[in-house]
């Protein structure tokens, strides 16, 4: 199995994983349209056989507060066929993601998802650190943040955003 950033070729199969793992066409048109209209996005696939089996989305996110907005990256969505599920795919697509951000220096990442999932690659419950999402009905357990830059931490407060084209999936 080879984790590679996205090519062009890839786009519609990804489309497909998306569509295939959500099983609606919500996040696979977020994607899409983040594609068109950001040009700092990381995109990474899990390719198998010369076939992609998984995709995984970082794309710029921020934390604001009264005196300060800091720039990370938000982390959605992460997607595995459900055929390839269970091989560690998902897990070395989040760890070569992370790897990459952190050679980039980035301050942040946030994810909304599963705690037991995402604690093992560090990602701490946000509000630790008086983060909360911009989304009200996001439980707390599942709003998380993973500090790369340890030096940040005094500026880690306020609400966090991703950008605007995820609001039509909350």
């Amino acid at each position: 199995m080879e984790i590679r950033e996205e090519r062009q070729d890839d786009l519609s199969v990804v489309r497909l994983v998306n569509e295939k793992v959500f099983g609606r066409l919500q996040e696979a048109d977020i994607v899409d349209k983040l594609r068109r209209s950001c040009s700092d996005l990381l995109s990474l696939v899990a390719v198998t056989k010369d076939r992609v089996v998984g995709h995984i989305l970082f794309s710029p996110a921020t934390i604001e507060s009264d005196d300060h907005v800091m720039r990370g990256m938000g982390l959605a969505p992460l997607a595995v066929l459900p055929e390839y599920r269970r091989q560690g795919i998902g897990s070395k697509l989040v760890q070569e993601g992370l790897r990459i951000l952190r050679s980039a220096s980035c301050p942040f990442v946030i994810v909304v998802g599963h705690p037991d999932y995402y604690h093992r690659f560090g990602f701490e419950t946000a509000s630790k650190y008086s983060v909360r999402s911009q989304w009200k009905d996001v439980p707390d357990e599942a709003f998380m943040v993973l500090i790369v830059d340890p030096s940040m931490i005094h500026r880690m407060s306020g609400v966090a955003r991703y950008r605007s084209e995820f609001d039509e999936a909350v």
